[in-house]
């Protein structure tokens, strides 16, 4: 798993990969970004043929410094679960009572 961000020159907005490699993918079917940045909405990852899964969003730093996200998993017998990237800043309380969390993700250089 891994998170890179780039910041643009000319605007307050960063660029941000998401991408799940094939072994912690654990063979998804689906994989759906779930983020404080745009109302929890999911935001599909498109799968590759090497089984590697990928999303890029642009952020704005205007309306984020940090923000929650976890990833949505869908296994291919339709189970879902929530997975966490090692490679964040901070883990929170999901808030609900289930002793889940969510990653945190600063928008700082």
């Amino acid at each position: 798993m891994s998170i890179k961000k780039q910041f643009l020159k000319n605007k307050p907005i960063v660029k941000v990969t998401f991408e799940i490699s094939k072994d912690l993918a654990n063979n998804a079917a689906s994989i759906n970004l779930l983020s404080e940045h745009n109302h929890w909405q999911p935001i599909e990852f498109k799968k590759f043929k090497n089984g590697k899964f990928k999303v890029v969003e642009n952020i704005s730093t205007e309306d984020f410094q940090r923000f929650q996200f976890i990833y949505k998993v869908t296994s291919e017998a339709g189970q879902e679960f929530t997975i966490l990237p090692e490679s964040t800043y901070d883990y929170v309380d999901n808030g609900m009572n289930d002793g889940g969390k969510n990653a945190v993700l600063t928008l700082s250089e």
